[in-house]
C-alpha cells in the first residue's frame, strides 16, 4: 500500500512591512483583516542590515511594503533584502509595495551620461527575486515598462477628487496642472470634477539644477475661481508655491494645493504653512513627521486603496477595474 503526498491548494496572504514607514503598513494590514508578519530588522554597527521572518513564509502570497522616504537609499536597500530573504524561504509569490517608488523622476536622460535609475531600481527588485509591483502615482507611466513582470499602478486621484469635490464642489472651480507636462493629470481631474475648465503654468526649468523651476505665466481662465492646484508630489515645494502665487496674481479668488506624495524635504512646510494656499491636500504614501505637519495640511489615508488592491492582486482579481468609472 502507498500513500501519496497531500497538496494543499489554500492560499496564504502575507504581508510585511520595513522599517520606513510602519503605520501605513499596519493600516493596510488592519483593512485586510490580518496582521504584519513579526519581522527583525536591525543595522549593525557600519550601518548594514539585518533581516529575518520570525515564521515560516514558505509559500504564500506575500506583499512587501515599504515606502521610499528619507534616508531613501537605507529603505530602498531594506526593500531589496526583504524581497531577497523572501525568495529564499521559498516564498511562492513576492509582491513589491512601493506606495512611493524611489528615483521616479529619473525615468529618462535629459543629458548625455546620466542614468536611468528608476530603470535601475525596476531591475534590482527583479534581481532580489521579485515577480511583480505595485505603485502609487508614479511620475511617469512609462516606469511600468521598466519592470520585467506585472505592475500595478494605483491612482490616488479617486480619493483626492471625492475630498476636493464634497468640500469645494459648490464653487467654481478650474483645474491647473503646474506645468505643460501634467495636463493629462488634471483632464481626469476634471472629467471626475464635473467638468471643471483646466489652465496650467507655463515654466521652465533648469536641467543643471534640482528643485528649481520658474513659474512664468498662467495659460487660461482663472479670475474669480478656485483653483484646484494638482501634482503628483510636492519636495520642497517651491514649485508649487510660485505656481500659487502666480494663479493669486492673475485673479483666482483661491488656490487649493492637491499632491499624492508629500515628499516634504526641507523648506517645504515652511513655504506651504506661508503660503497664499487655502488648503494643501495630500495622502500618506509617505510618513508625515510632526515638524512637517501644518494646520491646513490634510493628509487622507492611502491604506483602503493599497488594501483593496492586495485584496484583488492575492484572489486573482482586476485591479484596473478599481479606477474604471
Amino acid at each position: 500500500m502507498t500513500t501519496g503526498m497531500k497538496r494543499t491548494t489554500e492560499k496564504n496572504l502575507m504581508v510585511f512591512s520595513g522599517r520606513a514607514h510602519p503605520e501605513l503598513a499596519e493600516a493596510v494590514a488592519a483593512d485586510l483583516g490580518t496582521q504584519l508578519v513579526p519581522t527583525e530588522l536591525r543595522d549593525f554597527a557600519n550601518t548594514e542590515m539585518y533581516v529575518r521572518f520570525e515564521e515560516s513564509v514558505r509559500g504564500c502570497d506575500a506583499f512587501v511594503i515599504q515606502s521610499h522616504t528619507a534616508p531613501i537609499n537605507k529603505w530602498i536597500m531594506e526593500h531589496l533584502i526583504m524581497v531577497d530573504a523572501l525568495k529564499r524561504a521559498s516564498a511562492k509569490r513576492i509582491t513589491v509595495v512601493t506606495p512611493f517608488y524611489g528615483y521616479a523622476r529619473q525615468d529618462k536622460k535629459s543629458r548625455g551620461r546620466e542614468p536611468i535609475s528608476a530603470r535601475l531600481m525596476a531591475d534590482m527588485f527583479k534581481t532580489a527575486g521579485a515577480d511583480r509591483l505595485m505603485a502609487v502615482d508614479l511620475h511617469t507611466d512609462q516606469i511600468q515598462g521598466f519592470f520585467d513582470g506585472p505592475v500595478d499602478h494605483l491612482q490616488a486621484m479617486p480619493i483626492l477628487t471625492d475630498y476636493v469635490s464634497r468640500k469645494y464642489g459648490h464653487e467654481d472651480l478650474t483645474v491647473v496642472s503646474p506645468d505643460a507636462g501634467r495636463i493629462k493629470v488634471a483632464e481626469a481631474w476634471s472629467k471626475r470634477l464635473d467638468g471643471a475648465p483646466l489652465a496650467f503654468i507655463h515654466k521652465t526649468r533648469d536641467v543643471t539644477q534640482s528643485n528649481q523651476s520658474v513659474a512664468n505665466r498662467v495659460i487660461g481662465h482663472v479670475e474669480g475661481r478656485t483653483c484646484i492646484l494638482v501634482d503628483d508630489m510636492i519636495d520642497s515645494g517651491g514649485t508649487i508655491v510660485h505656481a500659487a502665487d502666480a494663479l493669486m496674481a492673475e485673479g483666482a479668488s483661491s488656490v487649493v494645493i492637491a499632491a499624492t506624495h508629500a515628499i516634504f524635504s526641507d523648506p517645504a512646510a515652511t513655504r506651504l504653512r506661508d503660503s497664499v494656499a487655502r488648503e494643501v491636500i495630500v495622502t500618506d504614501t509617505l510618513p508625515i513627521t510632526a515638524d512637517k505637519g501644518f494646520e491646513k495640511l490634510t493628509p487622507l489615508s492611502i491604506a483602503p486603496l493599497l488594501g483593496k488592491a492586495i485584496r484583488e492582486v492575492f484572489e486573482d482579481g482586476s485591479v484596473t477595474s478599481m479606477f474604471t468609472p
